[in-house]
């Protein structure tokens, strides 16, 4: 069933607002009058501002559930180029708003001790959710001989997203892409170092 216009513009200007700014510091009135919502129309579709941040979660978990099930599961191309190739689209958005917008999920989280309960969990999902999108294409790294069969897909996994969620946050204060490039640069720099000496894995990263 479509949403209501109302809602959708909420929404919608949630993810842009929240993205740039996070929870705390966005304020409902300026928020809805850039969705050009009357505040009353709020309370009707949301019960309160937590509310309202949970629908904005779940939207930008959809959102980026789409992207990385598009990008991670690619059969078309090798692991660590699908890796590689996440990165890279993830920088050209930072580039793409100027810097002003970081990772919403990376956002809230940083803003745990003031969110209640139901929006902290469901933040705690999200990136369990993204953790089993990257160790599942982390396995299949190992699998293939691209990276070591002794390295940890989980681990890695989850390595690999507390570290970028640090990139993120020093390339928006920083307003340059720099730290995403030497994430970039050091996490496929390491895996593919860390491949057994002797094994069947391909060679450099390329297209396929």
């Amino acid at each position: 069933m479509k949403e209501p216009a109302a809602r959708e513009r909420m929404i919608a200007r949630g993810l842009e607002v929240l993205s740039e700014q996070g929870f705390a510091a966005t304020g409902l009135d300026a928020l809805l009058k850039s969705a050009g919502v009357p505040k009353g129309s709020f309370y009707h579709y949301f019960r309160s501002k937590s509310d309202f941040g949970l629908a904005v979660l779940e939207r930008y978990a959809e959102i980026w559930d789409r992207k990385l099930c598009r990008i991670l599961h690619d059969p078309t191309k090798r692991p660590l180029m699908r890796i590689s190739n996440y990165i890279d689209e993830s920088i050209a958005g930072m580039e793409k708003f100027d810097f002003r917008r970081g990772c919403l999920i990376g956002n809230l989280g940083q803003e745990l001790g003031s969110l209640d309960d139901a929006l902290a969990a469901r933040i705690g999902d999200v990136f369990d959710s993204w953790a089993a999108h990257m160790e599942a294409c982390l396995k299949e790294a190992v699998e293939s001989g691209e990276i070591s069969c002794t390295l940890d897909p989980k681990l890695l996994s989850q390595f690999f997203w507390a570290s970028w969620e640090g990139a993120v946050l020093r390339s928006k204060v920083k307003r340059s892409i720099a730290p995403l490039l030497q994430f970039r640069d050091v996490m496929l720099c390491l895996l593919r170092a860390a491949h057994v000496s002797g094994s069947t894995a391909p060679g450099p990263l390329s297209d396929q």
